[in-house]
């Protein structure tokens, strides 16, 4: 498999199928037994462990933060490995900070314990990229966290992602946080990638049973939340009236929203606007009209 530059590639599989594994193969904790790792081209093996590590991001559960040091000594570490001066190392120090929304002013002299999870995570990442690495490798960071605190850094990684521009390596369990963040997703198993897709193909047309059944492909919620409402609605044609006072949505915007607007209010139909100007609508049959995913035979 081959990751492009910049690209938000999200790894998925069951326990044991090698994700981990994978990501410290890339950073070279671990090194092939056989086949080879291309870093831009270069074969990893080529390049010095220690200092392609300092030049890679890697955030794990938890921060993985050193206890017994400050905030600002945590996200100074891979500066300091690097011999960045005290000036330019606290420049950036306070800069990353306020990126991960942590005011320096009332972060950089606690301590991880003084954190919340949240909180934790959010100096795991700024440590990882304060040297500004063009690789970023994460081994399910958000596992530990609750579900409003993993939702808005969810949120915020992919913000984050669009505004860096790195190369981002995620490793997850959860098939929803994977298609909110992934570019592609590659689902492995028993140590080999079995699809290496986008989210929309690998649940609507996911490459055989096992995948199918891994990511849920048969949960029509799931599906909803990937499918365009371009995609699905059906089109005004000239002369089709639209009352004013008919629920509206503007594109872009997932089918999944247009479900819960059409049971909650009990209209008939939903408006797509584009730029403003009605192009189309959704109502139920349309969206139960969504393709049911194609498993490839029975295989497991």
């Amino acid at each position: 498999m081959t990751i492009e530059p910049g690209e938000l590639v999200v790894l998925i599989g069951p326990s044991g199928c090698g994700k981990t594994t994978l990501l410290k193969l890339i950073n070279r904790l671990y090194d092939p037994t056989s086949g080879v790792i291309y870093i831009d081209g270069t074969p990893a093996q080529q390049l010095e462990g220690p200092d392609l590590r300092r030049h890679m991001g890697y955030v794990i559960q938890q921060g993985g933060l050193f206890p017994h040091y400050t905030v600002a000594e945590n996200v100074a570490v891979v500066p300091g490995l690097l011999g960045w001066d005290k000036a330019r190392t606290g420049a950036r120090v306070d800069e990353l900070l306020r990126l991960v929304g942590l005011p320096p002013e009332a972060y950089r002299s606690r301590y991880p314990s003084q954190l919340s999870g949240g909180q934790q995570q959010r100096v795991g990442i700024a440590r990882a990229i304060a040297a500004g690495p063009g690789t970023l490798l994460m081994d399910e960071p958000f596992g530990a966290l609750d579900a409003i605190t993993r939702g808005r850094l969810q949120e915020e990684l992919r913000e984050l992602h669009e505004r860096l521009g790195q190369t981002i390596v995620f490793v997850t369990h959860d098939i929803d946080e994977a298609a909110l963040l992934a570019d592609r997703i590659a689902v492995m198993r028993e140590g080999a990638v079995v699809q290496f897709d986008t989210p929309v193909n690998v649940i609507m047309r996911p490459a055989n049973r096992f995948v199918a059944e891994l990511v849920g492909a048969d949960d029509l919620l799931r599906r909803l939340s990937l499918v365009s409402a371009a995609t699905a609605m059906i089109a005004l044609q000239p002369g089709d009236g639209v009352d004013p006072d008919e629920p509206a949505i503007d594109l872009p915007m997932r089918v999944r929203p247009v479900l819960s607007i059409l049971l909650e209010t009990g209209v008939p139909r939903v408006i797509v606007r584009d730029g403003g100007q009605p192009v189309g609508y959704l109502d139920l049959p349309a969206i139960q009209a969504v393709s049911i995913p194609h498993v490839a035979g029975n295989e497991l």
